[in-house]
């Protein structure tokens, strides 16, 4: 075989990254997830005073919940990432 039909070299293999374990998963979430609802109950007590908990609660938990799975725990994941591949490189 002949070298001008060799593959190109396309350089370093990627690594395939491992995903984080369910441990630190529930530890990202938990950290997304109770300075939203902190935050979010002081947001809505001035008008939500007298409301049954229960409508408190899902009031809180249609804003909290999407803040959380599509923004802040994705960006959080990325942060974990970056951190453990700076790890591993050291």
């Amino acid at each position: 075989m002949s070298e001008s039909t060799s593959q190109p070299w396309t350089g370093p293999v990627p690594v395939p990254v491992q995903p984080p374990s369910i441990h630190i998963r529930a530890v990202i979430t938990w950290i997304a997830i109770f300075p939203l609802v902190s935050l979010g109950f002081f947001v809505i007590a001035p008008f939500s005073g007298d409301w049954h908990p229960v409508l408190r609660a899902l009031v809180l938990t249609l804003v909290v919940v999407p803040l959380a799975v599509y923004l802040v725990v994705p960006q959080l994941m990325r942060a974990h990432g970056a951190i453990q591949r700076r790890r591993r490189r050291s």
